[in-house]
């Protein structure tokens, strides 16, 4: 049996200069992402801080120390900075209030409320005053009045109303754009 002698490409299809430079795009993103990564590690590394000495801080419950060029500080600035914590464990809290609501048991009440005859387009949710608005599609005034019904059944939501409707003329099968709003109780 003979052995075969491949070689790709061919003589004539060999293009130096297409190869060397697609060698040098790929090591410019290279560099690109190891300076993203480079960038994105330090950007962690300063929250990581800033949260340990907040946590830190509250376990002492004393206001906390920053760095400053001036040694002496007028009491206005201190309040100043104060607020400034304060504002920012607010915003903290409130994302940690969004993180730990039951998404699933959301989502799974609106899949399980919504048919074939209704297309959602938007959810909405506010977590401060609890309140989900959702917008879609539905081919029919039925089928959005059995939607509203089926979630105002649902034992997460509570007060399910129609805001506003119209029918979209210009479409041929005329759809039902609608917008709806709702609360939804969260379990203890």
């Amino acid at each position: 049996m003979r052995y075969l002698k491949l070689k790709f490409p061919y003589p004539g299809q060999q293009s130096l200069a297409i190869d060397y430079t697609l060698l040098a795009l790929g090591l410019l993103i290279l560099v690109a992402v190891f300076y993203t990564f480079k960038s994105s590690t330090e950007k962690v590394q300063y929250w990581e801080a800033r949260v340990e000495r907040l946590e830190q801080q509250q376990q002492r419950n004393q206001p906390v120390r920053r760095p400053s060029p001036r040694r002496h500080r007028s009491r206005e600035a201190g309040q100043d900075i104060r607020q400034e914590i304060r504002r920012e464990i607010n915003q903290a809290n409130e994302v940690m209030l969004q993180i730990n609501l039951s998404w699933e048991a959301l989502f799974n009440a609106i899949e399980f409320a919504s048919d074939k005859e209704v297309a959602l387009l938007s959810l909405q949710p506010s977590v401060a005053d609890s309140s989900l608005r959702i917008s879609g599609e539905a081919r029919n005034m039925q089928g959005l009045l059995d939607f509203v019904e089926a979630l105002e059944r649902e034992s997460i939501f509570e007060n399910a109303h129609l805001l506003n409707y119209k029918v979209n003329l210009n479409s041929p099968q005329k759809p039902i754009i609608f917008l709806i709003t709702t609360l939804w109780i969260q379990p203890s």
